[in-house]
């Protein structure tokens, strides 16, 4: 197969890194860039997109679409989510990202995954579930670097929750992983896969980085 000649393709990527700063720069929509090359099979790039409209999403997405790099590219994962108030008490350690606040960017890494519940954890006495989000809330205490976003799903994606993790060492995601795992909340676990670890690149890079 026939590869895009060099010149159309830097042409290519002019033209969507034009599309995505519109965007940007619109005000009614942030969006973070990120490079997956070497990191994943199947993605290369990640757009994290934060807005207050369905609508926003869509009229965006359109118009990476409508560009000729959009022509070439294939949508592998799309992770939906909200934020609100966590309905769990929060003790004063806790960290304002887990009482609903989104607080995006200003890290090197980033990893996201979606978090998928099992029935009987909703079915368990709400005491019994506080109990053990106080057990997760201190573990996350121990990880000061690592900043934690939560989205909720429920309704809008086949997930329930959209946890992302900021920071600047990636052996922290690992050890906090390992520790979660094992925490009286693990075996309500019924998903957390796929998981994707990001570098958070300029645009420009990002786009050059797809060759």
């Amino acid at each position: 197969m026939a590869q895009t000649p060099l010149v159309d393709r830097e042409i290519h990527r002019r033209e969507m890194a034009e599309t995505i700063r519109k965007w940007q720069a619109g005000g009614s929509m942030k969006i973070l860039t990120y490079s997956l090359v070497g990191l994943r099979a199947d993605c290369d790039f990640m757009l994290w997109r934060i807005c207050y409209s369905l609508d926003c999403m869509q009229e965006m997405a359109a118009d990476v679409s409508r560009t000729r790099l959009g022509g070439y590219l294939e949508l592998r994962h799309n992770l939906l989510g909200m934020t609100r108030r966590s309905v769990y008490a929060m003790n004063d350690e806790t960290r304002s990202e887990l009482r609903g606040a989104l607080h995006a960017g200003g890290s090197r890494y980033l990893h996201v995954y979606p978090l998928v519940r099992t029935r009987p954890w909703y079915l368990l006495p709400f005491q019994e579930r506080q109990r053990m989000v106080h057990e997760i809330t201190k573990l996350h205490d121990e990880f000061p670097d690592v900043r934690v976003n939560v989205a909720y799903s429920f309704g809008l994606g086949e997930q329930d929750f959209i946890v992302v993790l900021e920071g600047d060492r990636p052996e922290d995601f690992l050890e906090r992983t390992m520790r979660l795992k094992e925490t009286d909340s693990g075996p309500y676990v019924q998903s957390d896969t796929p998981s994707f670890t990001c570098v958070q690149t300029g645009l420009d890079h990002m786009l050059e980085q797809l060759g």
